[in-house]
């Protein structure tokens, strides 16, 4: 079934999530705030939003939901409508517990709820098995069965990745068979010891890249199986997640996951190397162009009603930038918007072969941060961050990053092209689903901006100095570049191989550069 384009001049999203209670997890990361505050500047009268927020590091649900309030995200609403800002309501949980850990009031009070966005998920990469199994496969087994509970239900949507099937070159909206079978993965996750699981999680997950992956695509799988019982599901799969276009600001990010990881760590002169292919597409999506997407295939899901699971691939190949466009940005940019107190000159560059990569950041990384961090410690100087700490999370960036950065994708998006076709031009006004939408070197700079402001806390006042800072750092860069020159060259020409071999070149080169001329002579 397809919906008809209403022929109306108020727009029709926004109708439709009127009068709505909604459920969300994840409502405090980086794209459930997002969520959170579009919802509220797009559907003014958007009835209740209850957010599962859990106890964190003696930090209580009740003070995470007023830090969520407070944050920065919100300032639009708060200077435009800040009653909407009274709609969110938290219910204390957690999605690794049954029910998701909520008390029978707490589910009481979800029999209003309607609209259930799930993008609560561990994120990490080479998460435990153990741990990325009940975080990402069974989190969405439990609030499945909660949602069959509720009266009101409209619509589900889980959040994936576009990553879910890294192993394929070309991937199409639809659910693939699993590797595993779902019953045989929870008994293992549940009976084999830790250090076992361990030993075998790589065969056991391949050709899955890591727990991650596979335990999003095992996600998907669940809710496939669901189905339309009472309610239909969709299944949301954005490619790289960055900075926003345009909401709630220009180049709002607020993680350090993936690209904004590297610009921080680049900016602060820490990280002068990066694995990556540069001709690839590098799929990078705006978070509130993702988010626009994610709020319309729930309208456009619940108006249909599919029986099987739909899928959208949130993408922006068409609208293509290539890694190498990100590693100019960053020495452009970095340059012109420097972050306070660099380490060193942002410098560096992306390299695609993984020994030569190796060589480089053990030179320009590895040893450097070592023997400042035994240097400061030798002194007796306290530095707020530890340089071989650091210098292992670099590692460990490049590592996980680099099987993305260096291959490419093909995300058919059929369905994400057929719902932007489906929306009327008043919601199309509000809801920005088209990748062609922003210029990639405007974004780009934003995002580094965005960085310095919204992620690191830095402010415009101290710019100036971090723009001298930087100049300084500059000759010291180079400098110290030219003196690594000269030594090599002295240590050549000191050797009497290679002084014999580098003489032998000169003679050939000149004997060759002669015997051209007297030829044109």
């Amino acid at each position: 079934m397809v919906a008809r384009r209403e022929s109306v001049s108020a727009p029709v999203i926004p109708q439709f999530y009127a009068g709505r209670s909604i459920f969300i997890t994840g409502a405090t990361g980086f794209m459930g705030k997002v969520l959170i505050e579009r919802i509220l500047a797009t559907c003014p009268d958007v009835d209740r939003l209850y957010l599962l927020v859990r106890h964190k590091k003696e930090v209580t649900p009740e003070r995470r939901l007023q830090q969520l309030i407070e944050s920065p995200v919100f300032d639009p609403i708060r200077a435009s409508n800040p009653s909407q800002l009274d709609k969110l309501s938290m219910l204390a949980g957690d999605i690794t517990r049954p029910d998701l850990g909520m008390t029978q009031e707490s589910l009481m009070r979800l029999q209003e709820v309607s609209i259930v966005f799930h993008s609560a998920a561990t994120l990490k990469f080479d998460e435990a098995m153990k741990m990325a199994v009940e975080q990402n496969v069974l989190s969405v087994i439990r609030l499945l069965e909660i949602c069959d509970r509720l009266p009101k239900m409209q619509v589900f949507v889980h959040v994936s990745t576009a990553y879910s099937n890294a192993e394929l070159s070309e991937v199409e909206e639809h659910v693939y068979p699993p590797k595993v079978p779902l019953q045989k993965l929870l008994a293992i996750a549940e009976s084999v010891p830790d250090e076992l699981m361990t030993e075998i999680t790589p065969k056991f997950i391949a050709p899955k890249p890591n727990t991650y992956t596979f335990t999003k695509s095992m996600a998907e799988h669940v809710v496939q199986q669901h189905g339309n019982k009472g309610y239909p599901v969709a299944i949301f799969r954005p490619t790289i997640v960055i900075s926003s276009v345009k909401h709630p600001f220009p180049g709002w990010i607020e993680n350090l996951n993936g690209p904004s990881g590297v610009v921080a760590a680049a900016g602060k002169g820490l990280l002068h190397v990066f694995c990556c292919r540069g001709d690839a597409h590098a799929d990078m999506l705006p978070v509130d162009v993702a988010i626009d997407t994610l709020i319309a295939a729930a309208w456009e899901t619940a108006i249909d009603k599919p029986n099987e699971a739909r899928v959208y691939n949130c993408t922006t190949r068409e609208n293509p930038t290539k890694w190498i466009d990100f590693e100019q940005a960053l020495r452009k940019y970095l340059v012109e918007y420097p972050l306070d107190k660099a380490f060193w000159y942002p410098s560096g560059a992306a390299i695609d072969n993984t020994y030569a990569q190796k060589a480089m950041e053990l030179f320009t990384q590895t040893v450097p941060l070592h023997i400042v961090a035994y240097t400061v410690r030798l002194l007796g100087i306290k530095m707020q961050m530890n340089l071989i700490t650091v210098s292992h999370r670099l590692q460990a960036m490049n590592k996980v990053l680099k099987f993305f950065a260096q291959r490419e994708w093909v995300f058919h998006n059929e369905n994400v092209k057929r719902l932007r076709s489906r929306l009327t031009p008043q919601d199309a006004a509000i809801y920005n689903l088209d990748p062609k939408s922003f210029n990639w070197d405007e974004h780009y700079c934003n995002f580094i901006k965005g960085t310095r402001k919204y992620l690191l806390k830095e402010k415009e006042q101290d710019l100036e100095e971090a723009r001298k800072h930087v100049r300084r750092m500059f000759y010291v860069h180079y400098s110290v570049l030219l003196f690594v020159v000269v030594l090599l060259l002295r240590f050549a020409l000191n050797n009497n191989f290679v002084r014999q071999f580098i003489y032998g070149v000169v003679r050939t080169l000149t004997a060759a550069f002669g015997a051209v001329f007297s030829k044109i002579v």
